[in-house]
């Protein structure tokens, strides 16, 4: 073997005087997230087996720092390899010993999820000492003499015959990476959370994104959380600056992980032990870094008792600094469950009540409601502020879990003393076992998300377009487009046809002649028929303002804007496409159909002309003594021809006024119809659209609930 000169004495100490201060000024342990429990760093029990086997025989040093920072003793530590990696026995000795006093009191560090498989200090130590050796079979010695060397450092109430076997399990239990099961939903809340990423669909050319803004957080977070294990329970500590959160959090943990203080905001990040290892994903999820994950203390009680735990201790709620706040509320909407501290002098800060517990209320079944420092009530106080407490839970609408309901779990307890400490363990356990707080959480937050979207798609009154409305918009856009008007002039239409074929040739020579001598455009004058134009404009865009305020009626405020932007686009062009419909639709090509009987009338009614003619021929004739005198006759046949054409005329209008009445309403349908059907087809049928997508989104929207929505 060989001796070590006093200038390696110097090195080794200098080495474990600059790892102490490191050690000090992090306050947690060095590597890539190795499980190191600083406890057991510089005069821990695997630092005194490397003691020993320093003393039966040389030590090869790996060349590397992989010890912790309070470790320099063991012969890992590649500040004490040396040039050779040799090191004595009585060196690893002094060094161990120089290191112990450095040694934070805080749990080992929690790997962080990448993958690799954590290593406890001890383990380290262990491998160093019993498994490296110096190639000549020392390292077997150095493993038995953990036996020999067996002490209490007088920070850690372990001794090292009794670590033996939880480091050999330590060991087994890291060497190959443990992945836990990812989370499962039950059939009901996978049915809901696709609804509500169908609704979100729909939704998205309706309302704005901020509208939709938590319902895609929830959706995001439940994705992410149903990744991540399934065995784990992730429980956060939270409450108001001097509650007694942290001391609440060491005292679960067993060893001092979170600061303490009269100094306010004592806790300034997050902090996550966990009880079990598959949990670095979770703890990824919630930004906590490497440096700031610990274990508990190793006890096969507590370890049974909480196993799948993770517990975070938070910044304060009420922090003066609005980082620490920001951090607390980003870190609560990612946890399972919380445990809400409070003290009994601010249980009933407004704070906490309005700003957290009021809007949690519907997470009741995933909180705890802890009332710490009961040590400072005396005598039946803690019953009168725990009965007050409730109160105020109540008052915020926060189910309580009593009698065997469903509901916030409200303990009393000092952590500064242990009293009620038990029941919270026990809670905290069962609660932990029955692995339903992640899809209860998850739940909840779909709940609250559903609550804040009822204004946009439940109103509680019947919505949509009636059978009524439709036909009132019809007869307005007929009235508008002058269907009645343009019926009238069809029948009129009929019945000059019919004079015409009817008439007595004299009255037809007149009302040529009347035709030739009025004016080409009509009775109307251009500035009334603008005038009228005018007028059909504005009840036309009446009549879409009025079936739009219809349709509109009962729907949430975004749909109803919807409803009404769909009624205006349709209303552009509306009129000049009514005009056009009513002049091809009005009246048809040609000349009205004309009925079997006129063909009998116009016999007679040019019989009557022949008779008139024949009779006057006859007395011309007469009068100028061409044929013999005789007025009797030709007198007749005049009278008849002149008394029969008027008759006949008057005959023909009188039957000519029913088919001249079903023309003209013929002619009113066909435009009532067009005008319909463009109104249908402008504005109408998108309305109805509208109105169905709301539908639709309104049936998503029970289903989210679980429930129907009226």
């Amino acid at each position: 073997m060989t001796a070590v000169t006093d200038q390696d004495h110097e090195r080794d100490h200098t080495g474990n005087r600059q790892s102490a201060r490191a050690a000090e000024d992090t306050g947690a342990v060095t590597g890539s997230g190795d499980f190191r429990d600083s406890r057991d760093s510089g005069g821990s029990r695997d630092s005194g087996g490397s003691r020993d086997s320093g003393e039966r025989g040389g030590l090869v040093g790996s060349g590397g720092s992989g010890g912790s920072a309070g470790s320099m003793g063991s012969a890992a530590s590649g500040g004490s390899s040396g040039g050779d990696g040799r090191l004595s026995g009585g060196a690893a000795a002094e060094a161990s010993d120089a290191s112990a006093p450095s040694a934070p009191l805080v749990g080992p560090a929690e790997p962080s999820g990448d993958g690799r498989a954590p290593v406890d200090g001890a383990v380290a130590s262990r491998r160093t000492g019993g498994e490296a050796g110096d190639g000549h079979g020392h390292g077997d010695d150095a493993g038995r003499g953990e036996d020999a060397g067996a002490w209490d450092d007088g920070l850690i109430a372990r001794r090292v015959n009794e670590g033996e076997q939880a480091a050999a399990t330590a060991e087994s239990r890291t060497a190959v990476p443990q992945t836990a099961a990812p989370l499962a939903y039950d059939g009901a809340l996978r049915s809901r959370l696709d609804a509500l990423r169908e609704l979100v669909g729909l939704s998205r050319a309706r309302l704005d994104s901020r509208t939709l803004a938590e319902a895609g957080r929830v959706l995001d977070e439940a994705a992410a959380r149903r990744r991540l294990s399934g065995e784990h329970t992730v429980v956060a500590i939270a409450g108001a600056t001097g509650s007694g959160k942290s001391q609440l959090f060491n005292a679960l943990a067993g060893v001092t992980i979170s600061e303490t203080g009269v100094r306010r905001p004592t806790t300034s990040a997050p902090i996550a032990c966990s009880w079990s290892d598959g949990a670095g994903a979770l703890i990824d999820r919630l930004g906590i870094p490497g440096r700031l994950r610990r274990r508990p203390v190793q006890s096969p009680e507590a370890e049974a008792q909480l196993h799948g735990l993770v517990l975070v201790d938070l910044p304060d709620l009420d922090s003066a600094a609005v980082q620490h706040r920001e951090q607390a509320e980003r870190v609560l909407a990612l946890v399972d469950a919380v445990v809400w501290v409070v003290d009994p002098e601010k249980y009933a800060d407004a704070v906490l009540h309005e700003r957290y517990l009021r809007p949690m209320a519907g997470h009741a079944e995933v909180m705890f409601v802890v009332l710490n420092q009961v040590d400072r009530l005396p005598g039946e106080a803690t019953e009168q502020v725990l009965d007050d407490l409730r109160r105020l839970l109540d008052e915020d609408g926060i189910a309580l879990g009593e009698y065997g309901e469903p509901g916030a779990h409200v303990l009393a307890l000092s952590a500064l003393t242990g009293d009620g400490l038990g029941e919270l363990r026990e809670s905290l356990g069962r609660f932990v076992a029955e692995r339903g707080a992640p899809a209860r959480r998850v739940a909840a937050d779909l709940d609250a998300a559903a609550a804040g979207l009822r204004p946009v798609y439940a109103t509680g009154r019947t919505a949509g377009l009636s059978e009524e409305a439709r036909e009132e918009f019809a007869a307005r856009l007929a009235d508008a487009v002058g269907a009645g008007a343009a019926g009238e002039a069809a029948e009129r239409a009929w019945l000059r046809n019919a004079n015409r074929a009817c008439g007595t040739p004299w009255l037809r020579l007149w009302r040529w002649y009347q035709g030739r001598i009025e004016s080409p455009t009509g009775r109307l004058s251009l500035r009334d028929q603008a005038d009228e134009e005018a007028t059909a404009r504005q009840r036309v865009e009446q009549a879409v303002r009025i079936v739009a305020d219809r349709a509109a009626a009962g729907l949430p405020a975004a749909w109803a804007q919807a409803v009404r932007e769909a009624a205006a686009r349709g209303a552009h062009g509306l009129p000049e496409a009514l005009d056009e419909l009513g002049a091809r639709a009005a009246l048809p090509t040609g000349r009205p159909p004309r009925p079997g009987w006129w063909p009998v009338a116009v016999l007679a009614q040019a019989a009557m002309t022949i008779l008139q003619v024949v009779g006057g021929l006859w007395l011309l004739g007469q009068i100028i003594g061409v044929m013999s005198p005789n007025l009797g006759v030709p007198v007749l046949l005049m009278v008849l021809g002149i008394v029969g054409g008027p008759l006949v005329e008057w005959g023909c209008r009188m039957a000519a006024r029913g088919p001249a009445r079903r023309y003209g309403q013929d002619a009113e349908r066909r435009l009532r119809e067009a005008a319909a059907g463009c109104g249908r087809a402008r504005v109408l049928d998108p309305v109805a659209a509208e109105l169905l997508r709301y539908r639709e989104v309104r049936e998503q929207y029970g289903r989210v609930l679980g429930v129907g929505v009226g």
